[in-house]
């Protein structure tokens, strides 16, 4: 496995979405009950029963988006028993909130399952992030960073439009990212660690780091939904990368994306 730690690739312009979008990531995160449940000392069934029904309201569901239609049944967050006495989460129809699907696909983009999921997708929006919006612009990145989030979740919600799992996470909007990267600056050079039994660092060029990435993550989408074994959606991963490669290669195309110079040739870059 190859993790991306740093690439030599210096930017002219302070990259004020790219820190905007990892405050909110991270601020989201440690407001919510994944977060916050363990350190209040919830019980492990009470925790678990706010994490549902934060999900639940907050989570795109492939169903939801591809039907526009919020499920009729929603998690309260509280602890029951069911007939038979088993412990489960109490749910309620109508749910206990007013639901939109498509802005579930926007709030799903900021929400993340646990610490390793938020601080993989945090570190490769922190190396990547800063040369993408600094070649397409501020106004230009956000939207494209949302549009590629987008993307990856309808992309994703029309290969399985029965499941009613939650999806959360910023994979696909980084993803997106990911693949503009690799069109815009193919040989940049980024430091890496080589993930064995130990760890070895070495700098590699982006397109062999974002390719060998892009590569694993369609083998894993191979077979690969969302299932009670399976909890990665890798194909909107997949799916992201090739939208936001496509969108910047057709704006390079058009000459858009170089209204911003290539910063590594400016007389005044800085990293």
């Amino acid at each position: 496995m190859v993790l991306p730690v740093h690439d030599i690739n210096p930017t002219r312009r302070t990259p004020w979405v790219t820190r905007l979008l990892l405050l909110l990531n991270i601020g989201v995160f440690l407001i919510s009950p994944v977060a916050l449940a363990p350190l209040l000392g919830a019980d492990s069934a009470a925790s678990a029963c706010s994490v549902v029904a934060f999900f639940d309201e907050y989570a795109a569901k492939p169903a939801e988006v591809i039907g526009n239609d919020a499920q009729d049944e929603g998690a309260t967050g509280a602890v029951g028993r069911d007939s038979a006495g088993r412990e489960g989460c109490v749910a309620e129809s109508p749910p206990p909130y007013d639901k939109s699907p498509v802005l579930s696909v926007l709030t799903a983009m900021f929400l993340h399952g646990g610490w390793l999921h938020l601080l993989g997708n945090m570190l490769f929006l922190f190396v990547f992030g800063n040369n993408v919006e600094d070649r397409l612009g501020k106004l230009r990145f956000l939207a494209f960073y949302l549009g590629c989030g987008f993307a990856a979740t309808y992309g994703f919600s029309l290969f399985f439009s029965g499941s009613t799992q939650p999806l959360v996470g910023a994979s696909g909007a980084i993803a997106g990212v990911l693949g503009a990267y690799l069109v815009l600056f193919p040989k940049a050079k980024v430091w890496s660690l080589l993930t064995f039994f130990f760890f070895l660092p070495v700098k590699l060029p982006a397109w062999l780091v974002l390719g060998s990435w892009f590569v694993l993550q369609y083998l894993y989408a191979q077979g690969a939904g969302l299932s009670e074994t399976v909890s990665t959606a890798y194909l909107a991963h997949v799916i992201g990368f090739v939208v936001g490669a496509a969108l910047v290669w057709q704006l390079r195309g058009s000459g858009k994306p170089r209204d911003i110079p290539d910063p590594r040739w400016g007389p005044y870059a800085r990293r």
